[in-house]
């Protein structure tokens, strides 16, 4: 006995397969309504200071009542919070992926050049290349190493990256302890953040020799300056910790 035909026998695939719900032109429009705010806020936290902007700043610099910010943002910090992770994850995931590519290139025997190579070329071309909207980012990036509220937003954000850096830094070099290469990731985002603040002071005080915006020039010298430095402390603290070999006479 014949058993009887489903409902669906027959139809096309197209109208009994499950297709994948497109965003209404309302989420649509939310969307880049929220890019729109992004963008304009990133741009003025990068040129002002968190502490010099407000949302009706914001608000009027894309055409739109104050009202509509706090819709999407119940307050500024939270508004900042969101700028700071939007792009986060790209930055993160670059270096993430040049330190392991150069971990695995080693055969996990890293190198201290190398390991700052990728944890910083990596960024450093993202912020030349990306355009202007990644400049400003680096600039608010900049900002928020002189701050309490950014160091916790920092935190949030940055810390797998940075324990990573660590890691590598620990196999290129044998017997450093994890307080000289700490210190030495605290002098390598000082130089880093200041690099992508852009602030001219060394065009001006190197008479035109250097450039703020010279982003190639930094990224020939950074990683191979601050290597050295790794070395030497971390060779400087291991001979201070090691008996002494002579006897008295």
């Amino acid at each position: 006995m014949a058993t009887a035909r489903s409902a669906s026998a027959g139809k096309p695939a197209s109208t009994t397969a499950k297709k994948a719900s497109k965003p209404s032109v309302k989420e649509q429009q939310r969307a880049e309504k929220m890019e729109q705010i992004l963008d304009a806020a990133e741009r003025l936290f990068a040129l002002r200071g968190l502490y010099n902007v407000t949302l009706k700043d914001i608000a009027t610099d894309i055409g739109v009542h104050h009202t509509l910010l706090n819709y999407y943002f119940s307050d500024k910090d939270k508004l900042f919070g969101a700028v700071l992770s939007r792009r986060a994850s790209e930055t993160i995931g670059r270096r993430m992926q040049a330190m392991d590519a150069h971990d695995a290139e080693t055969d996990g025997k890293p190198t201290v050049e190398g390991a700052l190579h990728a944890f910083l070329d990596t960024d450093l071309d993202l912020y030349s290349q990306g355009g202007e909207s990644w400049k400003y980012y680096g600039m608010i990036g900049g900002q928020l190493s002189n701050t309490v509220f950014g160091g916790e937003l920092m935190d949030q954000n940055f810390d797998p990256v940075v324990l990573r850096l660590i890691a590598l830094l620990r196999k290129a070099i044998p017997g450093s302890t994890d307080e000289d290469l700490f210190w030495g990731y605290h002098f390598v985002t000082g130089a880093l953040m200041l690099t992508l603040s852009r602030t001219g002071r060394i065009d001006r005080l190197s008479g035109g020799v250097c450039s703020s915006d010279d982003f190639g020039s930094i990224r020939d010298r950074m990683a191979r300056f601050m290597a050295a430095g790794f070395r030497e402390i971390c060779a400087q603290r291991a001979e201070e910790r090691a008996p002494s070999s002579g006897k008295e006479g």
